[in-house]
């Protein structure tokens, strides 16, 4: 072990170590003998296994062993599968940012690399067999061995590895693209990553190629020992589709760098180092493409952006399973039924992900029977389509369907352990809700508001009971956005706190607690971000120049565009919202006030250009602004709202702040989240005098 290494693994020593068990088993058909390595780090399925040094010294040990056996004639082949549920999810992250030097990062990037390559290169035949979640060097080392089974349960696969600020640097970007051709590998290595992280399932897996074969979970281990003596026995022969090395690899590798060049403007290295790894493997041997991975691994280990990814990454996984401020669970009342208020496009998005999480009744209401009709027809649609692609079985669907009904009368809530409001933003008509709806449930129910920006204490104050009163703001569209903003009123109990957040849990949302505070999280900073850019093009700035001065931090989307998503008129209603409540902070643009006057819905044509009509209505001004200084004015503002939001108290710390933005906006995770780039980039001193985190975030 070189001193580089010992140096690199003394700086994981907090690794919890995934150990290789080996063990003989004897294959069927006569076949022989075959090592089965098992990859366990003893823990439930809630700590997956991972690999680090030392896990990785498990795993050659286990490797050579076998190897000397198979060199002696004793076995006929090696097998390598993990604990249940759990192949193995990638590198141990912890002692990444513990790096300081280049040759240590070079050092554990090559290690990785040696100790795979010993399965790639055997004069047995190796078979992966991939019973659990598989992700980074979890895949990296199935890829490296000549055969590949999955099970069909297998929830999750993926090279993560660019959304973090790394490439899949133990074989990843030069065996994948070999295998199952550049536009798919791409796809895996690029496009999931920065589609927030898509994950593949056991039958993807294999209908790409990367396995050549898949069995179901119940005897996955089995079967897969049975199709590996085949094949040893010449009675299966696996055959795989020939790459195309020319015209079609660059041409997905040039696709590749104009999208991701459109998306993250050159903000984020990683994914294009990869795509650069990707162009050069078809003409490299094995040697020069795992040495071109060991480079880049090591460069990309000493950046800033691997450590804002880092840092995000441990806000989605840590943080966000255990909510700042929320009550103990002990306190949250079962939910055996839902009720909607409203059957328009939000309520039907809720109604069906209650369905579909909570198992429950979910009955929809409306004031008439056309409008109510429709919403419920919607959510079958979409039950309908669920079933058309495979996500759920004939059962299934039919159990769903019948969970979801719709009633003109509110007296349908009667039983209902939680009711949510999502009818038109006016806080008169959502009084209005409140009162009819708590006249006909009891007391204990929760009352729910999806309101984006209203006062959820105003709304409950004439309520006889305004302590089962809480904000639950879900973000569009309902099944897709983790983020679910959860905002306790003046008056709200421990108990309706503590309903909501097992219900968020059980619908798989990210929540946050925040203040009852105008716009609550997501929507205040957005709204202030949106607005700096509505500005620049009032005082007459060229709209283009103006959404597009917001580029460089990599955005999923340009404000304008998100405006046009948002829709116009709720944007307005928002602005109009917070300006009431901060005028000295948040400016209601003329303009817009004009586009929403004049009926229109959308801003952008089809190829995301300015409408000529609304480009008419954005015009005036006389002090066009430069990208530059939008961008300053932008993030100086985001800074300064930030640090009065945080002595508001409107979320506990900085930390959820982020939180909101990654998983309710979009906030890109390689900036790390809004305030760890605003201490980065010396922002947040220069407005507010002060850093928003200490010492131990100076690296990000």
């Amino acid at each position: 072990m070189s001193s580089q290494l010992e140096q690199a693994q003394e700086l994981f020593a907090d690794e919890v170590v995934t150990h290789a068990h080996a063990r003989d088993v004897q294959l069927p058909h006569g076949a022989g003998t075959a090592v089965l390595i098992t990859l366990d780090n003893g823990h439930d399925h809630n700590k997956p296994n991972t690999f680090g040094p030392a896990s990785l010294r498990s795993l050659e040990q286990a490797v050579d062993a076998a190897l000397a056996r198979a060199n002696a004639g004793e076995i006929q082949a090696i097998a390598l599968t993990g604990k249940p549920f759990i192949f193995v999810v990638g590198a141990d992250l912890n002692g990444m940012p513990k790096i300081s030097e280049w040759s240590q990062g070079h050092a554990v990037a090559k290690y990785g690399h040696d100790v795979f390559r010993k399965l790639g290169e055997t004069n047995v035949p190796t078979f992966a067999f991939i019973n659990g979640a598989a992700m980074g060097g979890g895949l990296e080392v199935a890829l490296h061995c000549h055969y590949r089974t999955v099970s069909s349960g297998v929830p999750a696969a993926a090279l993560p590895e660019t959304f973090l600020g790394l490439i899949p640097g133990w074989g990843g970007t030069y065996l994948l693209p070999r295998l199952i051709g550049a536009e798919k590998a791409l796809k895996i290595i690029v496009d999931n990553p920065l589609a927030q992280n898509k994950m593949i399932k056991g039958p993807e897996v294999r209908e790409l190629g990367i396995a050549d074969a898949m069995f179901e979970p119940a005897d996955f281990l089995e079967e897969s020992l049975r199709w590996a003596a085949q094949v040893i026995n010449g009675d299966i022969t696996v055959t795989r589709p020939e790459v195309d090395t020319g015209e079609a690899w660059d041409q997905a590798v040039n696709l590749a760098r104009f999208t991701v060049e459109g998306k993250l403007h050159g903000a984020a290295p990683a994914p294009a180092r990869a795509i650069e790894l990707i162009a050069e493997a078809k003409n490299r041997d094995a040697d020069a493409g795992f040495a071109a991975e060991d480079e880049a691994l090591a460069d990309l280990i000493m950046t800033d952006q691997l450590r804002a990814g880092l840092y995000s990454f441990d806000l989605v996984q840590k943080r966000a399973k255990k909510p700042a401020g929320a009550p103990d669970k002990s306190l949250a009342r079962p939910v055996t039924k839902v009720g909607v208020v409203g059957a328009g496009l939000m309520a039907g998005q809720l109604a069906l992900l209650f369905a579909r999480r909570l198992e429950v009744p979910v009955v929809l209401t409306d004031l008439d029977q056309d409008r109510l009709d429709q919403g419920v027809a919607y959510v079958h649609g979409e039950i309908d389509k669920l079933h058309g692609k495979g996500r759920i079985n004939s059962d299934k669907a039919s159990q769903l369907k019948a969970l979801v009904s719709g009633s003109l009368s509110k007296d349908a809530f009667a039983d209902a352990d939680f009711v949510i409001e999502a009818v038109f933003e006016k806080m008169s008509i959502k009084k209005q809700v409140f009162a009819e709806v708590e006249a006909v449930v009891s007391p204990e129910a929760v009352l729910a508001t999806n309101t984006s920006s209203l006062s959820v204490t105003e709304m409950a104050a004439d309520l006889k009971h305004p302590e089962r009163v809480v904000g639950f703001h879900f973000f569009n569209p309902v099944a897709v956005m983790p983020l679910l903003e959860i905002v306790r009123a003046q008056h709200t109990d421990d108990a309706t706190l503590a309903t909501a957040f097992a219900t968020a849990k059980t619908l798989k949302k990210t929540s946050v607690l925040v203040k009852d505070a105008p716009a609550f999280v997501v929507n205040r900073l957005l709204t202030l971000f949106m607005g700096t850019v509505l500005g620049a093009i009032e005082e007459g700035t060229d709209p283009e120049v103006a959404d597009r001065a917001v580029a460089p931090l990599g955005l999923p989307m340009n404000p304008l565009l998100l405006t046009q998503l948002v829709g116009p008129a709720v944007a307005l209603h928002v602005a109009e919202t917070l300006h009431e409540s901060f005028p000295e902070r948040f400016h209601v643009s003329e303009q817009l006030r004009a586009v929403v006057d004049a009926g229109h819905t959308e801003l952008l044509n089809s190829d995301l250009t300015l409408k000529d009509e609304v480009r008419k209505l954005f015009s005036g001004g006389d002090s066009p602004l430069t990208e530059e200084q939008i961008l300053n004015r932008a993030l100086e503002a985001l800074a300064r709202e930030v640090r009065i939001m945080l002595d508001e108290g409107v979320v506990a710390e900085p930390a959820d702040i982020d939180l909101c933005l990654i998983t309710g906006a979009g906030w890109p995770f390689h900036l790390g989240g809004i305030t760890p780039y605003l201490d980065r980039s010396g922002v947040s001193e220069r407005v507010n005098g002060r850093r928003f985190h200490g010492e131990q975030l100076k690296a990000l």
